[in-house]
């Protein structure tokens, strides 16, 4: 909500005319009806975006991230890093999703440029995930309610041990007892994770590859960027 007393630059204009949020949907300049027209969310309460660095050589696994998340009226912002755009034309939803284009760039350093918490405000979670995530058993809709009804800030999808190969922390397990899971216990004195853990790697712990941020962790997370 716009706060006149706030000294933000925009104190001479008149409040009629001042905008305070901005958001991602395109709108073409050709067709005046859709700088109107918002894409419905089949989940009304919630907002998201998936933003993604990527490269034409995992083009085939992104495709499947991307669906899954556009499916749901959610934004897809692609970060490409070898610089090319045109190879990802032939994808149906390429004109539905955001291209950016930086040659050598990381995620973060994307992130740090493009993602500013005041011009991604109006998403309640930000997806900052990795191009190679298997998505398979993922849906983004039912992973944010759960997100909502837990009261989860920060977050990553658990990994499953029976597809993935690649597990570095124990904490990242998907755990089949449960929905959400905070900390693992382990008596190994290499571990010894117990109730009185108080960080990594017994809890307080989201891997860098797939995490997931609400709007209020994005607003403290993106000052914490050093790229």
């Amino acid at each position: 909500r716009w706060n006149w007393n706030r000294r933000t630059g925009a104190e001479g204009l008149p409040r009629g005319i001042v905008q305070t949020s901005s958001d991602m949907f395109l709108r073409p300049l050709w067709d005046p009806a859709a700088n109107r027209a918002i894409p419905k969310n089949k989940n009304d309460r919630h907002k998201a975006l998936l933003a993604m660095a990527v490269g034409i050589s995992q083009m085939q696994n992104v495709d499947v991230m991307a669906r899954k998340f556009l499916n749901e009226s959610y934004t897809v912002m692609l970060f490409h890093y070898d610089g090319n755009v045109d190879g990802w034309r032939s994808l149906e939803w390429s004109d539905k999703a955001i291209h950016i284009v930086a040659p050598n760039q990381t995620k973060w350093w994307f992130a740090k440029r493009f993602l500013h918490p005041s011009v991604v405000a109006i998403y309640d979670f930000i997806f900052l995930w990795d191009e190679d995530l298997g998505v398979e058993n993922f849906d983004p809709r039912r992973y944010i309610d759960i997100m909502v009804s837990e009261g989860l800030e920060i977050t990553q999808p658990a990994l499953d041990p029976d597809l993935s190969t690649d597990i570095h922390h124990r904490i990242t397990i998907r755990n089949k007892m449960t929905k959400v899971h905070r900390r693992v216990y382990d008596n190994r004195s290499s571990m010894n994770c117990s109730d009185d853990s108080k960080g990594p790697p017994c809890t307080g712990w989201v891997e860098g590859m797939a995490p997931v941020f609400s709007r209020a962790a994005w607003k403290c997370v993106w000052h914490l960027i050093q790229e």
